[in-house]
């Protein structure tokens, strides 16, 4: 099971409390200064999962932990005729709104608020689920899992995009240098809130990645499952179905 890292040590909120807050605050810088923090490679990590779930053709997709909306606004590009995102942060659904109004987008995109462990739609009620660097910050991350898979249609895909650690050398020192002390100093420098991209640093580091997370999809039911290691194993795509 994952260590519960929280944004906030002297909080006495809740893991899932403390994640909503610590988004609201940083929602307006988020998008600039993850494309920093990333190098912009994050991008074309979306795009592979573009790819993926176009593959299957779905008709209606569930993005959680939606944030500013880029994976769904990516996602229109499967031609699916409704994305959902969903997202506990207000302020980050705010941001991510502005750019679906502005892309014109706002008839095939909904951003909904909502809590990934309670998602609010029945059973096997979408195509497929998608998550970017976002099932670190469940508060419960099997409750999580559970849910997705309760309102995924049988066969559907569910793909996650998440930061991972590599294994090999030198690599695996220089991602440590950069997630340990390099990520939360550019964080410190040009966020409003001093303890978001430590908390961002320190949960991707703490977070079960390959086999230890596919362990965990198949316990919660999943089949077919495969993970794709990206740019020297920093990420990996998780692919799954019903």
């Amino acid at each position: 099971m994952a260590e519960k890292v929280k944004p906030y040590k002297d909080s006495n909120l809740g893991k899932k409390e403390q994640v909503t807050k610590m988004f609201d605050t940083i929602s307006n810088e988020y998008d600039g200064l993850n494309r920093v923090i990333s190098f912009g490679i994050d991008v074309s990590w979306r795009e592979k999962v573009v790819k993926i779930i176009g593959d299957s053709n779905p008709k209606n997709i569930l993005d959680i932990a939606t944030g500013t909306g880029d994976l769904a606004i990516n996602l229109t590009k499967t031609n699916a005729s409704k994305i959902i995102g969903l997202d506990i942060s207000e302020g980050m659904l705010n941001v991510g709104k502005g750019k679906i109004e502005k892309l014109n987008l706002t008839n095939q995109i909904e951003m909904v608020l909502g809590d990934s462990e309670k998602i609010p739609y029945e059973d096997n009620f979408f195509d497929a689920i998608t998550v970017a660097f976002g099932v670190r910050n469940f508060e419960d991350l099997e409750k999580g899992l559970s849910e997705i898979y309760r309102v995924l249609k049988p066969s559907g895909t569910f793909v996650v995009l998440e930061t991972s650690v590599p294994t090999k050398s030198p690599f695996k020192q220089g991602y440590t240098i950069y997630t340990k002390y390099i990520m939360p100093t550019i964080g410190k420098v040009f966020s409003k809130d001093k303890s978001a991209y430590k908390y961002l640093s320190d949960s991707a580091a703490s977070f079960p990645y390959g086999k230890a997370f596919n362990n965990i999809l198949s316990k919660i039911g999943f089949i077919d499952i495969e993970n794709k290691p990206q740019t020297l194993g920093v990420a990996s795509i998780y692919i799954a179905k019903k």
